[in-house]
């Protein structure tokens, strides 16, 4: 695990109407897709927050792929992830 602390004047994370206003979405789309399992996020409580690294990760494949990026088939493949971890030993979260 990285212990490597963000860049100077970059947040690690964003609110989501942070996150929202950066994507150009309404805040209750990304508030449904992160309920749905379809977006990163880290629930702290009663609140959300969005990890930085998700939403570069979004910028640099459309930037790289030059086309759409699809979202949902990313969170597709992160529960995979997480489902094979869990029953392989791996890690609980």
């Amino acid at each position: 695990m990285s212990t490597a602390m963000p860049a100077a004047g970059k947040p690690a994370f964003y609110t989501v109407r942070e996150a929202a206003r950066i994507l150009r979405v309404d805040p209750a789309t990304l508030y449904r897709a992160i309920r749905e399992d379809a977006f990163p996020a880290v629930r702290v409580r009663t609140r959300y927050v969005v990890p930085a690294v998700a939403l570069d990760k979004l910028v640099n494949e459309a930037t790289e792929s030059g086309g759409c990026v699809d979202v949902a088939g990313m969170a597709a493949e992160r529960r995979t992830a997480r489902e094979v971890a869990r029953l392989t030993g791996g890690a609980s979260w």
